[in-house]
């Protein structure tokens, strides 16, 4: 009779004992293992009594969860749980979207002498006769207004934008080099770089079309036609720095410009003669543009002269000099049925405007 712990067919030729091989040797059938078995084989009197299968299901042992299995539980649930509640609750909700810059729209209109340009080999003499005979030199004429702030934007934070417009205006209108066309870097490196397509287009294919003129970002005068007799520019203006909402800043610009110019190559002998331009510019400044020193340009109108109506002022400003007259003709025919902008515009100079010599 086999031991208690034997199988009823008594003990296999494979097991300890019966000549074989223990393949099931690292097998040990515990407690443990028998008690979680999920199948529990009937007793021969139960089989008997409920005509039941030879085997039932047994419930699934019901462990309890190791400490560090709760944490790690917990940990998931609330990362869970913050993640919906900062996909509900954006944290940049209510900010403004960052807007892009519009183009610069500008509007260059050439001013025609009613006779000829007068002249003087003494700058200092042109200047004495004229209306910018008390205007300031230079940087000098291009004044900051008084500190202020606003609702939304500080002291500095204005006087950012109002520093960054006057960079823009002293770059583009009195940078001997920006004047001659030498050089565009001084400006370009000043604008917001979502209007740097617009502004490389202006000069690279220039168009009268009130968005891709070079004098409508800068001043730049023919070098082969005019050249400064005297680099001391006279200037005079004013800025105004107003908030339009409670991301952005505006600074509006007025200025003359007046500068004493002979023809290219004549020497100091050559009589000179005054030219003028006066540009009113509307920057724009987002937060970013504050802190890059960089301004965004909405708009540019200018008023040139002495120009004649008839030469193209797309690209540079070619002036009447001294004893010159302007051609006939008037500007360039205007379409009405095109879309777009349109600069073929001209006025006439007053008389009042020029040296009284």
């Amino acid at each position: 009779m086999g031991e208690p712990g034997d199988p009823p067919e008594g003990t296999p030729e494979s097991a300890p004992g019966g000549g074989g091989e223990d393949e099931y040797r690292s097998v040990v059938f515990d407690e443990s293992f028998i008690r979680a078995a999920r199948l529990q084989e009937f007793s021969a009197q139960e089989r008997i009594t409920d005509h039941a299968p030879a085997v039932r299901r047994r419930p699934g042992l019901r462990r309890g969860l190791t400490r560090q299995a709760v944490i790690l539980v917990i940990l998931i649930v609330i990362a869970f749980g913050t993640a919906i509640y900062m996909g509900v609750r954006n944290p940049y909700q209510g900010v403004t979207a960052a807007r892009r810059p519009e183009p610069l729209r500008m509007t260059v209109i050439p001013l025609s002498p009613q006779g000829r340009v007068p002249g003087a080999v003494s700058v200092s003499e042109l200047y004495a006769h004229s209306p910018a005979a008390e205007f300031r030199t230079a940087a000098e004429g291009i004044n900051l207004p008084p500190e202020q702030h606003t609702a939304h934007f500080s002291e500095s934070q204005v006087y950012a934008a109002l520093t960054t417009a006057k960079d823009y205006l002293v770059e583009s209108s009195l940078d001997p080099d920006v004047l001659t066309g030498k050089a565009v870097r001084p400006v370009r490196i000043l604008l917001d770089p979502q209007q740097l397509d617009q502004f490389d287009r202006s000069f690279d294919r220039p168009a009268a079309d009130g968005r891709h003129q070079a004098t409508g970002w800068l001043v730049r005068f023919d070098p082969k036609q005019a050249e400064l007799a005297d680099n001391g520019i006279r200037v005079q203006g004013t800025l105004r720095a107003t908030e339009s909402d409670a991301d952005t800043l505006e600074v509006v610009s007025d200025h003359t410009f007046v500068y004493a110019l002979r023809p290219a190559g004549a020497g100091s002998e050559a009589k000179a003669s005054l030219f003028t331009v006066r540009r009113e510019l509307h920057f724009r400044f987002d937060r970013d543009d504050l802190r890059m020193h960089q301004a965004e340009v909405l708009v540019s109108y200018v008023q040139a002269g002495p120009l004649s109506c008839s030469v193209d002022s797309t690209t540079q400003l070619r002036p009447l000099l001294a004893g010159q007259a302007p051609k006939e003709g008037g500007p360039a025919g205007t379409d009405p049925f095109a879309t777009g902008g349109t600069t073929s515009l001209c006025g006439a100079l007053a008389p009042g405007a020029q040296p009284s010599l």
